[in-house]
């Protein structure tokens, strides 16, 4: 995107970083929060893992060296941020990834933040079922339409294995449907 290359200079430059990070994130927060919320379910703990998020791209923001869009390297740290958090919370909390996962999806249902309904949970509920990659690549792909090119960079994995693991994924989820 060309607006992204003129704030990635604004960015780079100590005389309009501020001004252009508020731009960065009226830009993209949303988005990043979609993305975060996906991964760690809870609003809470999305709050809190996007503000690492921009944190992390203000600070690094000079390393960027334009190999790939902007938003997919913010989806990156974004997705980063989001795996080490949960990793942490579990460590933190003695318990597995899939307790951990399992308990977020039964507060799923109380969270005032969560709007949708039997069907959406019963969606949300399937896509939990999955392995981390699996749900990472359906989410970008489905929710967000990302192109497998950018997840490519995203995830650092090629495009076929991506191709793949949504195919497997998309399965998983209708038997899940279908069955439940």
């Amino acid at each position: 995107m060309k607006d992204d290359a003129k704030l990635l200079t604004q960015l780079q430059s100590n005389n309009s970083k501020e001004l252009a990070f508020k731009i960065l994130v009226k830009r993209y927060k949303e988005r990043l929060y979609w993305h975060i919320r996906k991964i760690v379910i809870s609003h809470d703990d999305t709050d809190d893992v996007l503000q690492n998020t921009l944190i992390k791209i203000i600070r690094n923001i000079d390393k960027f060296k334009g190999d790939s869009k902007l938003y997919t390297w913010m989806y990156r740290i974004a997705t980063n941020e989001s795996i080490t958090f949960l990793n942490s919370k579990a460590k933190r909390n003695q318990v597995s990834n899939e307790t951990l996962k399992e308990n977020a999806l039964q507060n799923l249902v109380a969270d005032v933040y969560f709007d949708g309904d039997e069907i959406q949970l019963k969606l949300q509920k399937a896509i939990a079922q999955l392995p981390r990659i699996q749900q990472l690549v359906f989410n970008m792909r489905y929710f967000d339409d990302i192109k497998y090119k950018d997840m490519s960079a995203i995830l650092e994995t090629s495009e076929g294995a991506l191709k793949a693991s949504y195919h497997i994924a998309v399965k998983k989820i209708k038997n899940y449907l279908i069955a439940n």
